[in-house]
């Protein structure tokens, strides 16, 4: 049986908030790859930005039929389109931001291998990519709720600040 080889194992030395510090020092790396991700998202395809509207907007229409038409499901007053489409728009950043993060770091493996810079910066630039998404989708809300004439009321909008989860009225 062979004895150990001597081990080096690398630790943080200062802690999570190190991370932050190294990912605000290099910000201009930061900007630079997701400036390069925006532009390779909408210059690949043929629709664009079309993309971020189409997706969502198809999603919002088949979950209607569905939910709305076929299981028949109570919106609450609010319109069904509305109530669907705003539930889309934060999951769908979840599941882009997680998705694309974990493709950004398996695409750029050579260059996390080979050069020093905050590795956060490729996951965190892959989110501000689902985040621009999520901003366009966010418009298209807007115009729904312009179109079917229904506004937020305050209590909605302090739903999740405020309101614990599980209260009862």
């Amino acid at each position: 049986m062979t004895q150990p080889q001597d081990e080096s194992v690398i630790r943080p030395t200062q802690g999570f908030a190190h991370y932050w510090r190294d990912l605000w020092q290099y910000r201009e790396l930061f900007y630079f790859l997701a400036w390069r991700d925006i532009g390779v998202r909408y210059k690949q395809t043929v629709i664009g930005i079309a993309w971020s509207v189409i997706r969502p907007v198809l999603t919002m229409i088949v979950f209607t039929f569905v939910f709305g038409r076929l299981a028949g499901l109570p919106s609450g007053g609010a319109p069904y389109p509305i109530m669907v489409f705003a539930a889309l728009l934060p999951w769908q950043l979840f599941a882009n931001s997680l998705t694309e993060s974990s493709n950004s770091l398996v695409n750029n493996a050579q260059m996390v291998s080979k050069v020093y810079f905050p590795r956060l910066s490729i996951p965190t630039s892959a989110v501000a990519m689902a985040f621009v998404d999520f901003l366009i989708s966010f418009v298209v809300l807007l115009v729904l709720m312009t179109g079917y004439q229904f506004w937020p009321t305050w209590r909605m909008l302090t739903l999740p600040p405020v309101h614990p989860a599980g209260a009862r009225r």
